[in-house]
């Protein structure tokens, strides 16, 4: 058997080069994560992923304020969390509302600053609208929004990828209550219950039919049951679940 002996300097360069080998490897570890979670960010989420029995149920708001506060009680009265996401323009002339959203506990959440189409428009047009709607939602109520669901649905590469660039999670739904046509609660109130899943995520919007859907919806989710809770409480790392387009929502 050889054997083979190093010198003081030989021992040196071997140590240099096992430290430089491991930088290497560390360094390259903490890209790969990041690179990880970067593509995660990309992604819309369409539901949560925790595959405990809770669902997220989502408020999307530009109109209908005569309605929020009979959904704020109803909210109350069934121990329900929820997320509202509010356009920026709405916030500014319900800012008193949207103190009693995030004063009762619920998630307030950016619904970009004006109910547009953003898939007709350019990278800086859709910052300017999350950040405008951020400003003036983390004024109010004091927390900055890290949730972003857009306007009708619409979202492609661009969408997500500016909202995700400005540190948002870009959230759609997997039930759908369709309450925007104004059907009868009785409909709304049978969409939810024959579509609920644990971690879903359940669409609505502040309409007359909705508010009369909610005493039954609620309790029958309670019935099931289900916890509902705020959006970030059933997303542990964003992932996308295929849905059919989204249209007017």
């Amino acid at each position: 058997m050889k054997v083979i002996f190093l010198t003081r300097s030989g021992i040196r360069a071997l140590v240099s080069m096992v430290v430089l080998l491991a930088c290497f490897i560390g360094l390259s570890l903490v890209y790969l994560n990041q690179a990880s979670i970067a593509t995660k960010l990309n992604e819309p989420v369409y539901q949560g992923n925790t595959g405990k029995k809770m669902v997220a149920i989502t408020v999307n708001v530009d109109w209908g304020e005569e309605y929020i506060p009979q959904m704020l009680e109803e909210f109350k009265k069934n121990d329900a969390t929820v997320t509202f996401y509010v356009t920026g323009k709405w916030a500014e002339k319900n800012s008193d509302l949207l103190k009693q959203m995030a004063q009762a506990g619920h998630s307030v959440q950016n619904h970009g600053y004006s109910h547009l189409h953003f898939n007709n428009l350019s990278r800086q047009d859709i910052a300017e609208q999350i950040k405008k709607a951020e400003s003036i939602i983390n004024k109010v109520t004091g927390k900055k929004p890290a949730y972003f669901a857009p306007p009708y649905g619409e979202q492609n590469r661009q969408v997500v990828s500016v909202a995700s660039e400005l540190g948002y999670t870009l959230t759609m739904w997997s039930v759908d209550t369709i309450d925007w046509q104004r059907p009868s609660p009785a409909v709304i109130v049978k969409r939810v219950l024959n579509q609920v899943h644990n971690d879903a995520i359940i669409l609505m919007h502040p309409t007359a039919p909705t508010v009369k859907a909610l005493p039954d919806m609620l309790a029958g989710l309670k019935a099931e049951g289900y916890k509902m809770v705020a959006i970030d409480q059933i997303i542990v790392n964003p992932k996308t679940e295929a849905q059919p387009d989204a249209k007017n929502r």
